[in-house]
């Protein structure tokens, strides 16, 4: 008899991966307008900004914008209807019987799939209000504190579930390093890394002495975080790897560290302005290129590292493009946005900001261009992996005699 089904119906906390994907390219569409529209008196792009700039730009432009806003509004929809479909789903997962099961083993990091999934929702909805809502810089400094006790609600769950999942492990002993080649237990940092860059956005929004002195200090405990809890996942993964050989299903993992580079180097330039407004800590131009630089050059290397095994174990012909399917698939999203943004950053910041490329120059574009390839190539994936996962597929099921 023949059976309707899904991959995505047997729900397992990875699936927040996809919204996060979702959440990123939203992200990586409001970068064309932060980089490519002038918005001067304020650090961001608003409405009034990209109006402007419609009314006053070239066709190429006006293209670029129309993009811009119809990626943006596409993948926030989706963001927001994949999160909703995930907290159902966890919701019912965490009344099962297998929620204990796996969050006193290996897999329970993939529990912090949660917070950091909800912190890119905080994340897309401030980008989203920037672009979409006209007059929101006039009352933005009644948000920022709104803003700031929403991350700290999410940084309590955050903090309260690695705590409890290190509270089992060390109770049960039931962690299994014979499985744990790959940087899954990377992926609690990287919420504390999201958590963070959201937190560090009013140090550099903000123009109340206050709330940036808060959002700088709250945005540092969690940039400690997210670098030692990062640094001891590397570690264990590294090890299991070299000892036990790489767990197939987690070997996207590896390039987990790049989306972590992509959040904690922007964070860092969020402070990093905040001090200067506000604390008289001046950088230099160079200072930006040299950190920006050092986070990209981290990127490329775990990129690399993780490219090279993925090709040597056949991941992507096996769960991309072949019958197999896996939800940590959709952990490939990550890496090329982050790598996207940070290239962005890197060449708007630090290569323009130091005199080393001429702004919407030859060189200039080459460069973006290659960012741009990054972010299309993450859409392609993206859509390709929803059908995959969230289309039916008729099954052929054999009654047993």
């Amino acid at each position: 008899m023949s059976t309707q089904s899904r991959p995505a119906d047997s729900w397992t906390p990875q699936y927040f991966l996809a919204a996060l994907g979702a959440g990123g390219l939203t992200t990586t569409f409001f970068i064309w307008l932060y980089m490519w529209v002038p918005h001067k008196g304020q650090p961001v792009p608003i409405f009034d900004d990209v109006a402007a700039a419609w009314a006053q730009g070239n066709n190429l432009q006006q293209a670029m914008i129309v993009m811009a806003y119809l990626g943006m509004a596409f993948f926030t929809f989706l963001h927001f209807k994949l999160m909703v479909w995930n907290l159902g789903k966890y919701a019912e997962f965490r009344k099962g019987p297998t929620f204990e099961k796996v969050a006193g083993s290996n897999q329970g990091s993939q529990l912090l799939g949660l917070p950091l999934a909800l912190a890119m929702s905080i994340n897309v909805s401030f980008a989203v209000g920037l672009a979409f809502v006209p007059g929101l810089w006039g009352v933005v400094e009644y948000l920022f504190p709104l803003a700031l006790m929403a991350f700290l609600a999410v940084a309590f769950l955050a903090f309260r579930m690695a705590g409890g999942y290190l509270a089992r492990l060390s109770a049960g002993g039931v962690f299994d390093m014979t499985k744990n080649g790959s940087f899954a237990q990377v992926q609690p940092a990287f919420a504390f890394g999201m958590i963070g860059v959201g937190m560090a956005a009013p140090a550099a929004l903000s123009m109340n002495p206050t709330v940036a002195a808060v959002s700088l200090v709250l945005s540092t405990v969690m940039l400690v975080a997210a670098a030692i809890w990062a640094l001891v996942g590397v570690v264990m993964g590294l090890m299991a790897l070299v000892q036990h050989g790489a767990n197939m299903e987690g070997i996207p993992t590896l390039m987990n560290i790049v989306p972590l580079m992509a959040v904690l180097g922007i964070l860092t330039l969020r402070q990093s302005h905040g001090l200067h407004v506000h604390f008289g800590v001046h950088a230099a131009p160079c200072d930006d290129l040299a950190s920006l630089t050092t986070f990209l050059a981290v990127q490329v290397l775990f990129f690399g590292f993780g490219i090279a095994v993925m090709v040597k174990h056949g991941y992507w012909a096996k769960f991309v493009t072949g019958a197999d399917n896996s939800p940590g698939s959709f952990g490939l999203i990550c890496p090329g946005v982050g790598l996207a943004v940070l290239m962005q950053f890197w060449i708007n910041k630090a290569l323009v900001g130091a005199g080393l490329v001429a702004k919407f120059g030859a060189g200039y574009w080459v460069l973006s261009g290659v960012s741009v390839a990054a972010q299309l190539a993450m859409v392609a994936l993206l859509f390709w992996l929803n059908r995959r996962h969230f289309s039916i597929a008729k099954l052929q099921a054999v009654a047993a005699e």
